[in-house]
């Protein structure tokens, strides 16, 4: 199956346009959540690229601005902790992928999503979309999204760690790791640790 096929299948269908979203950061205890939208020339061969997830970091942030430079557009958006326990963590989720479509200079008349869902309580996917479960392993402007959204949540971690040095972001990048728990028991929160997030302590 080509990397590009529900970008061609869309363009069949009459778009012109078509971006791929992805976010990085549901599940971690501390930080936003962020995601990012791309358009990709069709067939652009991007060596390397795929799913974040299968990436090292050396990978990602060498594909990282290789990306920027061949897409037609790209965005970044986030949604930080403080609005992710006054909502819920899906609907952060929707409202970043969203932010992020919206931060396009050149308007997507299509997006194809990574995940099964395009709606919490509170933000919906409002652009034209299909949803696509793995979206990151089957669709080329997807896999770049998820690699601009994990690094760039990454390199935010990053420097969260020299403003809280004793929560060691920089290690775990605010996921739950046994660290993470540890450092939380001796520190208690931090002002970016997502409250609704630290019931188990």
């Amino acid at each position: 199956m080509s990397f590009w096929q529900y970008e061609q299948e869309a363009m069949e269908e009459g778009r012109a346009l078509v971006c791929g979203c992805d976010e990085a950061g549901a599940g971690p205890l501390a930080g936003p959540v962020y995601a990012a939208a791309v358009i990709l020339p069709v067939g652009e061969d991007i060596p390397g690229l795929d799913d974040s997830k299968k990436l090292t970091p050396k990978q990602r942030d060498k594909l990282f601005p290789v990306i920027q430079e061949r897409a037609l557009d790209w965005s970044v958006a986030w949604v930080d902790a403080k609005e992710i326990d006054e909502t819920d963590i899906l609907s952060a989720r929707m409202r970043a992928m969203q932010l992020a479509i919206d931060g396009l200079s050149q308007r997507p008349d299509f997006a194809l999503v990574d995940g099964n869902r395009d709606h919490g309580k509170s933000a919906a996917i409002t652009t034209p979309h299909r949803c696509l479960v793995k979206g990151d392993s089957l669709s080329a402007s997807i896999a770049a999204a998820s690699i601009l959204a994990k690094v760039s949540r990454d390199r935010f971690m990053e420097t969260m760690a020299q403003q809280y040095p004793e929560y060691r972001f920089e290690r775990h990048k605010g996921y739950p790791t046994k660290l993470h728990y540890q450092l939380l028991r001796v520190h208690g929160p931090s002002p970016i640790h997502r409250r609704t997030f630290l019931k188990n302590l």
